[in-house]
């Protein structure tokens, strides 16, 4: 296994006469299995990134290489998990797992056996027969997760997967995506504008600059293994969050909070 090496990668965009540099010359080398963690500001080309790492846009300038593989088109062995988890309503949960067999064309009844496997590793296997609507916000994204994993991909792309979840159960997801990723080994990039949630996941996060974008700090993260709630008391998890949001102050991506003059006054 190669990981993935991006390497002096700028991406712009034309639309008529506007131009917009979305990014500009950015360098990563990700290891086999390894989880980074990227976070940047709102605008900063994390999508982006993402999307060109799976091949579904085109470099401007630059080269991206996938499991050795120069990416020129979609790469087929990923998996891919997005904000909404795009379920089909009219399929139950089981049968959408097994939609990423069918439109890879693969033989669905020989993957039914591994679509419930993964569902009882994201705790849906007595969900299967449930539709979308009958799921929590939380169950159809993990839904969607067992479905990216379906065959077996060596790389997971996840674009901010837990935005639109709730505080608690975004949390729950994070423990179960920390415990499923030891189980698996992918190599995941994870896209996502909260900085706990990048310490707490990654093995390394890189932090982006306002658009264009661009790497401008990478920290590895040394907390142990596995980081269930009492890692957010180990102080080295603050240092790093601290570390980050300095980035943003310099940045001016964050404003420090000024005391109003009448609060001075008393």
């Amino acid at each position: 296994m190669n990981g993935i090496q991006i390497k002096g990668v700028t991406k712009r965009y034309q639309r008529g006469k506007q131009e917009t540099l979305a990014l500009q010359e950015v360098d990563i080398d990700i290891a086999p299995g390894e989880f980074l963690a990227v976070v940047g500001p709102s605008g900063c080309g994390k999508s982006t990134l993402m999307r060109l790492v799976a091949g579904l846009i085109p470099v401007t300038t630059g080269s991206i290489t996938v499991e050795g593989n120069v990416v020129n088109g979609p790469v087929t062995e990923v998996g891919i998990v997005f904000q909404s988890p795009v379920l089909l309503e009219w399929l139950n949960t089981l049968e959408n797992v097994l939609f990423q067999a069918d439109i890879r064309g693969l033989p669905v009844k020989e993957y039914r056996e591994r679509a419930m496997a993964l569902l009882q590793q994201v705790s849906l296997q007595d969900f299967a027969k449930s539709y979308p609507h009958e799921l929590s916000g939380g169950m159809r994204q993990r839904a969607a997760i067992a479905r990216a994993l379906l065959h077996n991909p060596p790389l997971l792309l996840m674009d901010e997967p837990f935005g639109a979840l709730d505080a608690l159960t975004r949390e729950q997801m994070r423990l179960d995506l920390e415990q499923l990723w030891l189980s698996t080994k992918k190599t995941v990039i994870f896209i996502t504008h909260s900085v706990d949630e990048a310490v707490l996941l990654a093995d390394r996060v890189l932090v982006m600059s306002p658009r264009p974008g661009r790497i401008v700090r990478e920290l590895p993260i040394d907390l142990p293994r596995v980081r269930g709630l009492d890692a957010r008391r180990d102080q080295r998890f603050s240092d790093y969050c601290n570390e980050i949001n300095e980035i943003f102050f310099s940045q001016g991506v964050l404003h420090r909070s000024e005391t109003p003059p009448a609060a001075q006054a008393a």
